[in-house]
């Protein structure tokens, strides 16, 4: 008698990436809470969106931290699960890249929360942002290759890799970035995290010759 094939494996990632997938939607919903207050250029009719939805805006922030906050748990439960070695080096760096920015959003998210017009027409300090969306960048090209030597192997990997160098150039030449285009690739790796599931050896039979011989039988 052959011995039984296992059918079904295990998700060691799940979890991680439901908590990453759950965190980037909540920072998505957060940010959409006032129309297209993100995508208007003139000042002055930002301040007016933000005046006439004030609790829409502090509301949001607010959202939008909590999902800035928790993303980095999400990774941060991935490497954890990952098995010793390159990839879980990766991966821990991507997560405490991810752990050490998301505090200056944080942060930054107060600030326009507590002072709409500050906020309209862009005054401020913009290092906080910028030191963000740097490890933000760093955390991706760490990620990418994490996943690309881990059994994982997605082209999720190879994505969040390749748009580690065109965020930065990005971020270098306009000093700006908006950060949903890290959160959108972020999203995708925590949904094929939460799909990826490892194969289970399969358990040798009582009857199998190789095992007899393996236990003297």
């Amino acid at each position: 008698m052959t011995a039984k094939k296992t059918t079904k494996g295990n998700r060691p990632y799940q979890k991680a990436g439901a908590v990453i997938v759950a965190a980037s939607c909540c920072w998505g919903v957060g940010i959409s809470f006032v129309g297209m207050v993100h995508a208007t250029k003139d000042p002055a009719a930002r301040l007016a969106m933000l005046q006439r939805s004030p609790g829409l805006w502090v509301a949001g922030q607010f959202l939008a931290a909590a999902g800035t906050a928790a993303v980095p748990v999400g990774f941060v439960r991935f490497a954890q699960a990952v098995r010793s070695g390159p990839s879980r080096s990766l991966a821990s760096a991507a997560a405490a890249a991810l752990m050490a920015g998301a505090p200056l959003f944080v942060v930054a998210l107060a600030d326009r929360a507590s002072d709409l017009e500050k906020f309209a027409y862009r005054r401020g300090a913009n290092w906080p942002f910028l030191t963000y969306s740097g490890l933000h960048i760093g955390a991706l090209a760490a990620l990418g290759a994490g996943l690309m030597l881990s059994p994982v192997k997605s082209w999720t990997g190879i994505a969040a890799a390749a748009s580690a160098p065109v965020f930065g150039a990005i971020l270098a030449g306009t000093k700006d970035i908006p950060p949903f285009v890290f959160y959108m690739v972020e999203s995708a790796v925590g949904v094929h995290l939460m799909r990826y599931e490892e194969p289970v050896m399969p358990a040798a039979s009582s009857q199998d010759p190789s095992a007899q011989a393996r236990t003297g039988r």
